[in-house]
Formats: structure tokens, C-alpha cells, sequence
């Protein structure tokens, strides 16, 4: 008999207790992948910010509006793509006050986090995967493809058919004035829009 899939509920529920490494410690909750089990386009980031991780979605915070600006922008529904990143808890450190400012995930917490990204490629099975930033491209791709080399080439990788390397949303963020801004979510939406002509 063939061994029976679990939907993408099942893994959610089941990732809220990883313990895969130490991140949990110091985060609220595992944030998991959200979206139709049916998308056609998945977008993966690097981890949960600290909006993400108080509300457990993802792309919630203003990196995830920055993105919903250049989905609409690239005539793209966010409804219908599936948003995850590599790693499904906040790492962070204290930064001034109550503030807890983003650090990025080391290979190993990567790695560990790997099993999960795996599940949620295995059951949404997307047409295309668009890796947000260096953090996705390294967990997915390991040393191969570089995000500033590669970003906006149409890939056939193995796990999915096809696959696309882009800046993270949070890079637009970080323009230091409105030209560049407005230049910056131009090029990314040009990308998404590519990804999603990719598998018309």
C-alpha cells in the first residue's frame, strides 16, 4: 500500500514543537509556510521577523508589505502563492529598549530547519520556487548559485521544476532614499512577474 502523504496542516501542527535546534529557545513560536497546499508559486524567505514572530505568519511585518506592494505591482494575487522562508523560528539579538533586531541564521540552523522546507516543496509541489535573498538560495542551492550572479534567471533546479533567485523584500527596505526605493521594488516586481510568465 502506498505510504499515505500528510497534508501541509499535519506538518504545520507538527513543526510547532521542532526542537531541530536552539532557535526555539529564545522565539514565540515556529512560523510555518502559509497559503493554498495548491499554489503554483512559491516564494521562500530567510526567517520569521519580530512581526512574524508574534503573529506565527509569514510576511506579515514591513518586509512582508514591501513584498505585497511588488506582488501587486507585478500583477500577482499574494492569495494564490505559498510564502515560507528556510528557517521557521526568529533569530535575534537585543538591540536598544525592548527592540529585538534580526540575525541571520547560521548553516547549521539552516540545515536543521532543512527538513521542513522539504515537506512543504514535497506536498505544494509548485511549478516555480522564487528564493528571497541569500539565506533561501543558500539553503536550497548551497554555494552553486549566487543571488547577485543568477538573480532573475528562469533555473530548472531538483527540487522543483523550476526556481528563480531574487533579492529579499527587506533590501528595498533598506534604499536610502525614494529613488532608489521606487527603483529597487521596480526590479523586484519585474522579477515576480517574470517567475509567474515563467509557468503560464
Amino acid at each position: 500500500m502506498a505510504k499515505r502523504v500528510p497534508t501541509i496542516e499535519e506538518v504545520r501542527q507538527k513543526a510547532r514543537s521542532c526542537r531541530n535546534c536552539d532557535l526555539w529557545r529564545r522565539a514565540t513560536q515556529t512560523v510555518f509556510g502559509a497559503g493554498p497546499s495548491s499554489a503554483r508559486m512559491m516564494l521562500v524567505g530567510e526567517q520569521p521577523g519580530n512581526e512574524e514572530d508574534v503573529q506565527g505568519e509569514p510576511f506579515v511585518g514591513p518586509a512582508g508589505q514591501a513584498l505585497d506592494r511588488a506582488l501587486r505591482e507585478a500583477g500577482i494575487h499574494r492569495e494564490v502563492v505559498y510564502l515560507t522562508n528556510a528557517v521557521k523560528h526568529f533569530k535575534w539579538e537585543p538591540g536598544p529598549g525592548d527592540k529585538r533586531i534580526h540575525k541571520k541564521p547560521n548553516i547549521s540552523e539552516q540545515h536543521a530547519c532543512r527538513p521542513w522546507l522539504d515537506a512543504e516543496l514535497s506536498i505544494i509541489r509548485p511549478e516555480i520556487v522564487v528564493c528571497m535573498g541569500a539565506t533561501a538560495v543558500r539553503a536550497l542551492f548551497g554555494k552553486e548559485i549566487a543571488v547577485l550572479r543568477d538573480r532573475g534567471k528562469i533555473l530548472e533546479p531538483g527540487f522543483a521544476p523550476l526556481a528563480m533567485v531574487t533579492v529579499h523584500p527587506s533590501s528595498i527596505l533598506r534604499t536610502r532614499t525614494d529613488e532608489d526605493r521606487h527603483a529597487a521594488r521596480a526590479a523586484f516586481a519585474k522579477d515576480l512577474r517574470k517567475a509567474a510568465q515563467a509557468i503560464k
